[in-house]
């Protein structure tokens, strides 16, 4: 039988019958929760200003923000804030909110890259009541002027090269705001522009000054008031503001640091996080409140994601997270090493992933699997990641498991996948970081959360069937409190107390859950087949020659297209080998590279044994990479599949075209 690492506290489910009334499954809890969820550790740490204001007295003197500036032309090394620093600048701006006429309940705006200021000006929030309300990095000027008028935003805290966006005439609802500090400084145009619309502005060393000349009594929160409204962009629509309480939050902290506990590998004021996904997304912003409960240390990278191996090679982080993509280039990275060693020396490195595979699988942890093999084959990977990572997160979408895998046996890494969505405040589930059986799933459901699966008869899954599937819901403290003045949506996601999270999971023998579908991106051909394209980008994604894919269906169509940005190295040395002396370009509107790319996804679809009518048909090779700016993913790199239909329509219609 096999190991098992969630417990039924409802052990049968429930048969549905039909239409309205779905059957269920069996709710499945952490086996921490087995007979009812733990107390928290610190009964009075119930916020998240309690929680950051403990940490200042533990741990004063510890490095808390870490950041770079540039030195002589070049990145310089970490400038470090001590946590009793961090807390009297964040005392300083809270003084500065409250003279600006801000009063406890009232939205504060926060536009920018990840920065120590970013976390001093949420902390400053949290000390005075105050919700703080992200503004995305990565969304137009569009997303910025909704959330300022849909959330009532009376200051916005901007980042010194995000004060243009704010100040465009597009973004009408910036005239709602009182004020506006940046970063940095603003440039003399930019302050005229916004006194000219009756905005006061500062710059932060201004606000920080006007702070301490200001000390008033902080108005600190209750556990059930907001701590902020996390816009998520979604792939179709408005964002939609996301309700999370401080006790969502200090539940998160809590559950993540009894999670850690029962392993050799838990968290310690000695380790360092590099900060790179957005902080105005709930991954990365859960991420750093735990390092703050541990008193540990968090740096964030130079703001090029595209440098980002000199952030780790300069902080040498011992934590690191990142979406699927993130981590697939890493693995490509290491792929297009191994094509250029000689066959001996290949074949040296497939006997030790090998060895050390199978000592993993035996149940031997990362550090006892194989020492000889980490010593002679792998060390130069985790080098190129700082050299001191210990354990590797991904969240937001799925990772492939041959990418997990990969990335376990080669970083000298534990390395792990988690779910959760903005609405359960960062976790649902969590896989163990030992656990190879574990490879592909995201694990049992977290400590503090329940969960199940919910039919999804057009679908055909059943959560009564074997194996069990459905759509998963959740429920518990870490569960958000709704959507902002969207009374509608919070009760079409949350029923009888459990939300809805469109996902649809397979509860695996050993308890963990496998995410394997998505509820709404699924289409059904011509033929009546249905198609889940989210996945088949998994699959199709890990082909050597593709960068990135995007994968389209049409439901009056029988077969399936893609859009293919092409790895540049690897179509180059296809044209040399071919004779064509094109630059990159040119070489990606060769009829001949469309046909060897159709070829490559082809044998990836038969390794990976798709049905035929999975298999892509016609593929329109772009050059771009999907991060440009036609504004085709959101901050955490999904796809929006609304806004690549637009994008590529005229050439998909052509594809089909010259199919028929």
């Amino acid at each position: 039988m096999d190991k098992q690492f969630s417990v039924k506290v409802e052990e049968s489910g429930r048969k549905g019958a039909g239409g309205h009334d779905p059957s269920v499954g069996p709710v499945y809890r952490n086996l921490l929760a087995k007979h009812c969820f733990p107390p928290l550790d610190d009964s009075h740490l119930n916020t998240t200003w309690d929680v950051f204001r403990s940490s200042v007295d533990k741990y004063p003197d510890n490095r808390m923000l870490g950041w770079r500036e540039v030195v002589d032309g070049k990145w310089g090394p970490y400038i470090w804030k001590t946590y009793k620093t961090v807390y009297e600048e964040v005392l300083h701006v809270s003084y500065a909110i409250r003279a600006s006429g801000v009063q406890s309940g009232c939205k504060v705006g926060i536009y920018g890259s990840n920065c120590p200021q970013w976390i001093i000006a949420m902390e400053a929030c949290n000390a005075q009541s105050i919700i703080c309300v992200p503004l995305y990095d990565t969304l137009g000027a569009g997303a910025v002027n909704y959330i300022l008028e849909h959330a009532e935003v009376d200051i916005v805290f901007v980042q010194d090269k995000k004060v243009k966006q704010l100040l465009d005439p597009e973004c009408t609802h910036t005239r709602r705001l009182k004020v506006i500090v940046c970063f940095t400084s603003m440039e003399d145009e930019e302050k005229e522009k916004a006194d000219s619309i009756g905005i006061k502005s500062f710059s932060w060393n201004d606000f920080l000054h006007m702070g301490s000349q200001h000390p008033s009594e902080l108005q600190t929160p209750q556990p059930s008031n907001i701590c902020t409204i996390m816009y998520t962009s979604g792939t179709n629509g408005d964002p939609k503001g996301v309700i999370l309480t401080h006790e969502n939050a200090t539940t998160t902290i809590f559950g993540v640091d009894l999670f850690m506990k029962q392993f050799e590998e838990k968290m310690t004021v000695d380790d360092v996080y590099l900060s790179f996904l957005p902080l105005a997304h709930i991954l990365d912003r859960m991420i750093e409140e735990y390092f703050f409960r541990m008193g540990a240390s968090v740096g964030f990278y130079h703001g090029d994601i595209n440098a980002i191996q000199d952030d780790m090679i300069e902080l040498k982080p011992t934590f690191l997270a990142g979406v699927p993509r993130v981590l697939e280039r890493i693995y490509e990275g290491v792929l297009k090493g191994l094509e250029e060693l000689n066959p001996r020396r290949r074949k040296i490195f497939d006997i030790l992933y090998n060895h050390k595979l199978g000592w993993l699988k035996s149940g031997y942890k990362q550090n006892y699997a194989s020492p000889f093999a980490d010593m002679l084959a792998f060390r130069k990977i985790r080098n190129r990641l700082g050299g001191r990572i210990r354990l590797i997160v991904s969240g937001g979408a799925p990772l492939s498991p041959e990418v997990e895998e990969f990335l376990r046996v080669t970083s000298c890494a534990f390395v792990l996948q988690g779910y959760g969505l903005t609405e359960t405040c960062g976790l649902a589930a969590v896989a163990y970081p030992y656990e190879m059986s574990m490879v592909g799933s995201v694990g049992p459901p977290f400590v503090y959360t329940e969960l199940r699966l919910e039919e999804v008869a057009d679908m055909g899954y059943d959560p009564l069937a074997y194996p069990p599937r459905g759509e998963i819901c959740v429920r518990g403290k870490s569960c958000f409190a709704g959507y902002y003045k969207n009374p509608e949506l919070t009760n079409e996601v949350m029923v009888d107390g459990w939300f809805h999270t469109g996902d649809i999971g397979e509860i695996l023998p050993n308890g963990a859950v496998k995410i394997i579908d998505r509820k709404k991106h699924l289409i059904k051909l011509s033929q009546g087949e249905y198609v889940a394209l989210e996945h088949l980008e998994k699959v199709y994604g890990i082909t050597p020659i593709v960068e990135d894919i995007w994968v389209y269906g049409d439901s009056f169509k029988s077969s399936l297209v893609a859009v293919v940005v092409p790895n540049k190295e690897h179509v180059e040395r296809w044209g040399h080998k071919n004779g064509h002396k094109n630059c990159f370009s040119s070489l990606c509107t060769l009829t001949q590279l469309q046909d060897y790319i159709l070829c490559e996804l082809k044998s990836t679809a038969q390794r990976n044994k798709l049905r035929g009518f999975e298999h892509i048909k016609g593929v329109i090779v772009e050059e771009k990479t999907f991060e440009g700016e036609k504004d085709l993913l959101t901050p955490t790199l999904k796809k929006k599949r609304d806004k690549f239909l637009s994008c590529y329509k005229v050439q998909i219609d052509h594809l089909y075209k010259n199919k028929s």
